[in-house]
C-alpha cells in the first residue's frame, strides 16, 4: 500500500509573541526615538541625544547588509566578501544626488561638484546626468548594485564557481572597484570621495526634525526588509535555498536548477545593501572608496556570525553588538579595537557556531 507524501506546511510569518516583539521595535524607533530626541529637553536624563541618533541610525544601516549576508550565507551557503561593494554603490548614487544639491553653496561658487572645479573639469560627466533627479537617483540606488549583481552573479553561478572561491573571486572585486574609484578622471571624487552635504529634496539636511525623520526611515526600511527576508524564507523558495545550502547536488537531481535560485537572492542581496549605503550616506554625510575596502566586507560576515547565521534576527544583533561594542572600544581603548575583532571572530568560530541567539535559543531550550 502507498502513503501519499505530506509536506510540512508554510510557517507563520512571525509568532504572536514575534508580532509582538516587531511591533515594539516599531513603536521603540519610529515613535519614543523622535519624543525622547526632539521634545524632551537636553538636560533631562530621558533625553536621546543627536550623537546616540546618528549612531544607532549608522548601525541599523549596517543591520540591513548583515540581513542581506544572512540571505545568501545563511539560508543559501553563498559566503561573500565583496558585499562591501553594493553598499558602495548605492551610497555613491545618493551621493551624487546630494552632491548636486549643494549647488552654488559649494566652495567655488558653482554649478559643478567642487571637486570638479578643482581639477578643471568644463561638464558633468555622462554617468551624472540624472544625478539631480530624486527620483531618478531612488531608482538607481537598488538598481545600479542589483544590476552589477546579476552580471557578476550569472557568469560565476553559471561556472558553478562556489566555496572559498567565490569568496576570493567577490573580495577581488570589490577591491578591483576601490582601485578604480579612487582615480580622479573617473568623476567619483578620488581619495576624499563626496561630503558637505547641505540639502536633501530641497530640505537642509543639519536640522534635527530632518535627521529624525532619516533615522525613521532606516528604521521603518530595516523592520520591512525583516518580513520580506521572513517571508522569503518560510517560502517554497526559502525552502530551495536551503536545500542548494544542504546539498546542491541533491537539488540538481531532483530536477531544480540552482542557478536561477542563487541568482535571484544574491541580486535581492546586493539590492538591499544598496539601499541600506543610501540611506547611510544621507545620516553620516559622507562616502568614499574606503567603504569599498576588503576589510568592511568582512565585517559584514563578522556581525553575521556573530549574531548567529540562518536565523534573521541574529545578524541584526550581530550588527548591533560588534559597532556598539566598537563605537566604546575605540574610545576608551583605540589601539586594541582590532584585537578584540579578531579575538571575537575566533571566539564565534570555535566555541558559538550559531552565534548570540543560536547559544540564547540553546539555553532556553536547556532551562526548558
Amino acid at each position: 500500500m502507498i502513503t501519499a507524501a505530506h509536506l510540512p506546511g508554510r510557517e507563520p510569518l512571525l509568532t504572536r509573541r514575534g508580532w509582538a516583539a516587531w511591533f515594539a521595535c516599531l513603536a521603540l524607533l519610529c515613535a519614543l526615538a523622535p519624543l525622547l530626541n526632539l521634545w524632551v529637553g537636553v538636560g533631562s536624563v530621558f533625553h536621546l541625544s543627536d550623537f546616540a541618533v546618528a549612531l544607532v541610525g549608522k548601525i541599523m544601516c549596517y543591520a540591513l547588509c548583515a540581513l542581506a549576508m544572512d540571505l545568501i550565507w545563511g539560508y543559501t551557503g553563498i559566503l561573500s566578501l565583496g558585499h562591501g561593494l553594493f553598499f558602495a554603490l548605492g551610497g555613491y548614487a545618493m551621493g551624487m544626488y546630494l552632491m548636486r544639491q549643494i549647488g552654488l553653496d559649494g566652495n567655488y561658487k558653482s554649478a559643478l561638484p567642487d571637486f570638479m572645479v578643482f581639477l578643471d573639469w568644463k561638464s558633468l560627466p555622462w554617468h551624472w546626468l540624472l544625478s539631480d533627479s530624486l527620483v531618478a537617483t531612488l531608482i538607481l540606488v537598488p538598481l545600479v548594485p542589483a544590476l552589477v549583481a546579476l552580471v557578476f552573479g550569472f557568469f560565476a553561478f553559471r561556472s558553478r564557481i562556489k566555496g572559498v572561491y567565490f569568496s576570493i573571486i567577490t573580495q577581488a572585486l570589490t577591491f578591483a572597484a576601490m582601485l578604480l574609484f579612487f582615480r580622479n578622471e573617473t568623476g567619483f571624487g578620488g581619495n576624499n570621495g563626496f561630503t558637505d552635504f547641505k540639502r536633501l529634496a530641497g530640505i537642509p539636511m543639519a536640522t534635527p526634525s530632518m535627521r529624525m525623520a532619516l533615522f525613521v526611515l532606516t528604521a521603518l526600511v530595516l523592520l520591512l526588509s525583516f518580513l520580506l527576508a521572513r517571508w522569503i524564507v518560510c517560502s517554497k523558495f526559502g525552502r530551495v535555498l536551503q536545500a542548494i545550502r544542504d546539498a546542491e547536488s541533491r537539488v540538481m537531481f531532483s530536477g531544480y536548477s540552482p542557478l536561477g535560485y542563487k541568482l535571484a537572492i544574491w541580486t535581492l542581496s546586493a539590492l538591499l545593501c544598496g539601499v541600506a549605503g543610501a540611506l547611510y550616506v544621507t545620516q553620516v554625510g559622507i562616502i568614499n572608496p574606503s567603504e569599498m575596502s576588503p576589510a568592511n566586507s568582512i565585517e559584514i560576515a563578522v556581525w553575521t556570525a556573530v549574531g548567529g547565521r540562518a536565523t534573521l534576527i541574529g545578524p541584526i544583533v550581530g550588527a548591533f553588538l560588534v559597532n556598539g561594542a566598537k563605537s566604546w572600544l575605540t574610545v576608551a581603548y583605540p589601539e586594541f579595537w582590532l584585537y578584540f575583532l579578531g579575538a571575537l571572530f575566533i571566539v564565534v568560530t570555535l566555541y558559538l557556531p550559531q552565534g548570540v541567539v543560536g547559544l540564547l535559543r540553546r539555553a532556553k531550550g536547556e532551562a526548558a
